[in-house]
């Protein structure tokens, strides 16, 4: 019997193999991908009172259009995956977000009405090369992690040693311990560190560069470049084992024509037999 794409193993049939077809279609991904774009840019045409007094009805029509898509769109994936559609973390994401904007938006409902720009977010589900750095960034928390705690003990450390040292003259920087975090995480950022803090208590404490320089040093050029080293790490693995996957998939399928050509080759083999001949 000839193999029909409804018959195909491991893919349902009918009404049900037809929609998983649609929404596999690149086609259809791509239309999908159009009403992200453009859903992103009403929303943000919605911030824009000038856009809004000259065309408010027909940006919020339009988004409800987008709205709509993607309600149609997740309600396909849900009939043609059925349960898989919600073992996949990037179809759950996307089921969240569509479900976020669906929230009432009414009055009192502002921080539901801004969740709405979330759908943007959808591109990254939408585009591989997106997910690929999200599940290498996901990938590199434990490292992350690991420096973040280093980063909040060298903190901590150094917030207790701040107050007590300049405390006393500086009390709206370095007064108490939330205080001089706040004032060490400005230092580290270097916005405004050096005449806005450093030169200040610089002035009061002349040898206070004795501790403001090694702690940008470590902070700021060795700590935070470690968080780098991890991301870039993690997508360099991510990326290798993209490769290795591919290259698995490549040997697979090669392995697979080469063992149907020597199949192949034993039946045209048998059909050239002697007794086959002499049948």
């Amino acid at each position: 019997m000839k193999m029909t794409a409804d018959c195909e193993p491991g893919r349902p049939g009918g009404l049900r193999g037809r929609v998983l077809e649609l929404v596999e279609n690149q086609g259809f991904q791509r239309f999908i991908m159009a009403v992200i774009v453009i859903n992103a840019g009403l929303l943000g045409l919605e911030t824009w009172p000038a856009a809004m007094e000259m065309s408010g009805p027909l940006i919020i029509g339009l988004d409800r259009i987008a709205l709509g898509i993607f309600v149609v769109e997740i309600a396909l994936r849900i009939y043609a995956h059925r349960t898989r559609f919600f073992r996949d973390p990037w179809s759950l994401f996307d089921f969240v977000i569509v479900s976020v904007a669906l929230a009432p938006t009414g009055e009192g409902f502002a921080v539901l009405r801004a969740l709405r720009i979330l759908r943007a977010l959808r591109i990254i589900s939408a585009v591989p090369r997106m997910r690929s750095v999200v599940q290498a960034l996901l990938t590199a928390i434990p490292g992350i992690g690991a420096i973040v705690a280093l980063l909040l003990l060298i903190f901590y450390v150094a917030a207790v040693m701040t107050t007590k040292l300049f405390g006393a003259t500086f009390p709206e920087w370095f007064g108490s311990i939330p205080r001089s975090l706040f004032s060490l995480f400005q230092v580290m950022t270097l916005e405004s560190w050096s005449m806005g803090i450093v030169r200040p208590v610089m002035d009061a404490y002349p040898l206070a560069w004795l501790f403001f320089v090694p702690f940008i040093l470590v902070v700021t050029f060795t700590v935070l470049n470690l968080f780098i080293a991890v991301v870039v790490s993690a997508m360099q693995s991510q990326h290798e084992a993209e490769l290795a996957r591919e290259n698995q998939a490549a040997h697979d399928e090669r392995t697979l024509i080469l063992e149907e050509l020597r199949a192949l080759r034993r039946e045209v083999a048998s059909l050239r037999s002697p007794d086959r001949l002499r049948g």
